[in-house]
């Protein structure tokens, strides 16, 4: 079987068991409850220096397109900053984020979840999208695969996104900040996350996706959003009228008035492919 074939059919394959599972939507309230714990008069601060060193040196912000592109062939080659990475989320690793405030743990597990990202995009690079990575032939990509573990608990993707950050913090927020290493995905900003500025990086994740075309866009009187609303959407209001609510409460003037006056159906779409250069 020639290479090229054999690699179409893991990717058909993949995507159809992707279609029949989609995202994990509802998570283990078992974790939740072993992460919920916190101490917000704990005034500690977690570092994140060395990611915020990475994002600086690495994620290009492509102005026409307004889409963030991270260099994931300039990461893989540079052996010293793949350490550097790999030194970060050992360190994170070394941490109990539940001794901190909970301002503290969500912009330290939404850091943990992209540098992990990122490590596994630069270490199989090249690819075309991230569902090209899995630890089995058949894995439809990493987000069920374990990559970490803190306090004594494994950890995967998944586990970060639908165990911790979502049912703990229920921000839908959230969904502008994770990044998926997609087109289709809000963009990574280029300033890790902290306690003090969670506040300002969420409302502006959410403000640019919704204001972009790959967020929401109107094809004639059809109108177009991303699949994240579609996949998670008990995480905004539960219901299509409750995504438009969302939408317009984050939506600049005039995408505001055009989208109070839309009574049609939601269509949705998603680009999974890599957002390299």
């Amino acid at each position: 079987m020639k290479l090229g074939r054999l690699f179409g059919i893991r990717a058909w394959v993949a995507a159809m068991v992707c279609l029949a599972a989609g995202p994990a939507a509802s998570g283990d309230p078992e974790v939740a409850a072993f992460w919920s714990a916190r101490d917000d008069a704990n005034p500690a601060t977690i570092g994140h220096l060395p990611w915020q060193a990475l994002l600086t040196a690495y994620v290009r912000t492509d102005h026409p397109s307004g889409v963030n592109r991270f260099d994931y062939a300039g990461l893989r080659a540079n052996a010293a900053d793949m350490a550097r990475l790999a030194g970060y989320l050992a360190a994170l690793q070394g941490v109990d984020p539940r001794v901190h405030s909970g301002a503290e743990q969500m912009a330290y597990w939404i850091n943990f979840y992209n540098a992990l990202t990122v490590r596994l995009v630069a270490a199989a690079y090249p690819i075309v999208s991230i569902r090209d990575i899995g630890d089995s032939w058949l894995s439809p990509g990493p987000w069920k695969d374990v990559h970490a573990e803190v306090a004594g608990q494994a950890l995967t993707l998944d586990n970060i996104e639908h165990d911790i950050l979502r049912p703990i913090w229920r921000d839908n927020r959230v969904h502008y900040a994770v990044n998926c290493a997609s087109i289709g995905c809000p963009n990574l900003p280029p300033e890790a996350f902290t306690a003090t500025n969670l506040e300002r990086l969420l409302a502006a994740g959410a403000r640019a996706f919704v204001n972009h075309p790959r967020g929401v866009a109107f094809n004639g009187e059809d109108l177009v959003v991303s699949s994240i609303y579609d996949w998670f959407q008990e995480d905004f209001g539960d219901s299509e009228q409750g995504v438009l609510t969302h939408l317009i409460e984050h939506a600049d003037e005039a995408l505001g008035a055009r989208l109070r006056t839309f009574d049609g159906e939601l269509r949705f779409a998603y680009d999974w492919s890599v957002n390299a250069p």
